[in-house]
């Protein structure tokens, strides 16, 4: 079962996950999603995930599509080795936009809000 907390760092929503994005289990991570209003960036935090299986890798490619297609900046953070290895397995890691997340995470344990600009500055 996959897990979605949802952090907002003023117009930057973090949407941290837990657990395996595979198909038949995503409906948390798109609920998450489309309640986020008013942001300019969501960054999909997976710390956290276990598996991933192409029904997962799709939504995820869904996700970036709905994003951009509004001007949202869509990006991937704490990438495990498990997923990287997916994703250059599949050729999706010049796909997907990937940053450390070291800053985003640090901002979040300080409460500090951060732009969708310092964002894309510190990426």
């Amino acid at each position: 079962m996959l897990k979605v907390d949802t952090k907002n760092l003023g117009s930057v929503a973090i949407l941290c996950l837990q657990g395996r994005i595979v198909n038949g289990e995503t409906a948390a991570l798109l609920n998450a999603l489309h309640r986020q209003s008013d942001v300019s960036a969501v960054v999909l935090d997976l710390a956290r995930v276990s598996t991933i299986d192409a029904g997962g890798l799709g939504v995820m490619l869904e996700l970036r599509e709905e994003t951009q297609s509004k001007g949202i900046d869509f990006k991937l953070m704490n990438v495990t080795k498990l997923v990287s290895k997916v994703l250059e397995i599949t050729r999706l890691n010049s796909v997907f936009e990937v940053t450390t997340g070291a800053e985003i995470s640090s901002a979040v344990s300080l409460g500090h809000p951060m732009s969708a600009m310092e964002l894309a500055h510190r990426a």
